[in-house]
């Protein structure tokens, strides 16, 4: 494989595990679960709480946050946490002290709800009107919580779970501001249906909300990585938005934005869940997580991009071809680039002059610009699927080696 830039992620090497709690089957030879099965009923619950979190006393704006969440989407990143948790739950140092510390209530507001002033009325708490008194406030007696039925899964990774779906539908709302997008998931786009204000103020409502639920996650490291992938998102489409890189950097430029938008919510949620199971600094499955996620998320956007030349808005549920029209470089581009050095000048100008996109897109047919790409999102697949060698052998690490395959075949 000749332009292929840089070199594929790797994980650390991995060292011995702390002793296991879970008791695990190993597995000889089987046929590897479905993921989207396998979790089927987590994946659910995930998205039923999701509008409970979403909740608002402005009818306009509970509406337009629980917009996408009413549409079919891949819920692929709540999976990938979901399905970590359960491969390395009880391998952790600290996975006795965060199971018991399973049992705490992640509705319960740090502050008082009438301190906070955020009324949700899908979770219901006393608040004070501007006009009454203020009362000095006795805390009630703590009564003790109760455990959700086990399923492998603590609450709290439930929770970061919805979390980063909240953020990823945030980023969605924003991103159909800035694209003028007219579909999303074969629907009109959010600012289609309410205009482009109100899915803005959507989109900051939902990352207001999943800040506070990840504050109520009370781990200072998982706060610190998912709050950084807000940055990473902004990142992504700044430099989306910059005007084209020189030859040279286009590549480091493309996947360096491919991460930002893309990789970091994969990457570092499945980080944080593997921290909320216990596993602490020195264990190889806090990395492990992270290069996974990683990986696949840099797979998963190569496929977007080849599919944005192969198919049609109705396989995609939103309109083909729109990358060029939005003068975006990507993976079949570049290749061509390589083929066809008279791409050069379509790929500085963002293919804004008549007939750039259409030209832009023979030089792709004419080239194996699609094939080439679609070779580097199947060596980032293997490698998500490599890195899992550490983990022991387990349903949920097979649903894992599985979501490597069905990332890269899919048509939508």
């Amino acid at each position: 494989m000749r332009g292929w830039p840089g070199s594929i992620i790797r994980a650390a090497t991995p060292r011995p595990c702390r002793k296991v709690i879970l008791s695990r089957a190993r597995i000889s030879s089987y046929t590897r679960p479905d993921p989207f099965v396998l979790l089927a009923s987590q994946l659910a619950q995930v998205r039923s709480a999701l509008f409970d979190l979403l909740g608002s006393s402005s009818p306009a704006l509970d509406e337009i946050t629980k917009y996408y969440f009413l549409q079919p989407s891949k819920q692929l990143r709540p999976l990938i946490i979901l399905l970590l948790a359960q491969a390395t739950n009880g391998l952790g140092k600290n996975w006795d002290q965060k199971h018991c510390e399973g049992a705490h209530d992640l509705d319960s507001p740090l502050s008082r709800a009438d301190v906070l002033n955020d009324f949700n009325p899908s979770i219901p708490t006393k608040t004070v009107a501007f006009a009454e008194k203020w009362d000095l406030h006795v805390p009630p007696r703590a009564s003790p919580a109760l455990h959700n039925a086990w399923t492998g899964i603590l609450p709290a990774q439930m929770r970061l779970a919805q979390i980063v779906e909240m953020i990823h539908a945030a980023s969605l709302l924003h991103d159909d501001v800035i694209d003028e997008s007219p579909l999303r998931r074969g629907a009109p786009s959010a600012p289609q249906a309410y205009g482009s204000q109100l899915a803005v103020l959507g989109g900051n409502f939902i990352l207001g909300r999943a800040s506070a639920a990840l504050a109520r996650l009370g781990d200072p490291e998982v706060v610190e990585l998912i709050a950084s992938i807000i940055s990473n998102l902004v990142e992504g489409e700044i430099l989306q938005m910059q005007e084209a890189p020189a030859p040279a950097n286009a590549w480091r430029v493309y996947l360096q934005k491919t991460y930002m938008k893309t990789a970091s919510l994969m990457a570092k949620g499945a980080r944080g869940a593997v921290v909320l199971g216990g596993c602490v600094e020195g264990e190889v499955y806090r990395e492990v997580a992270y290069a996974y996620g990683r990986n696949l998320g840099i797979a998963f956007q190569l496929v977007d991009d080849i599919l944005d030349y192969e198919s049609g808005e109705a396989t995609l549920g939103k309109p083909g071809g729109a990358d060029l029209q939005l003068g975006l470089t990507t993976g079949p581009a570049l290749f061509a680039w390589e083929e066809h050095p008279q791409m050069g000048p379509l790929i500085e100008r963002k293919f804004n002059q008549p007939g750039d996109v259409e030209l832009a897109r023979d030089y792709v047919r004419k080239s194996s610009g699609v094939e080439r790409t679609r070779d580097l999102a199947l060596a980032y697949a293997k490698q998500a699927r490599d890195v899992l060698a550490p983990l022991p052998d387990s349903d949920a690490k097979g649903a894992l080696e599985a979501l490597t395959e069905r990332v890269v075949k899919r048509k939508s």
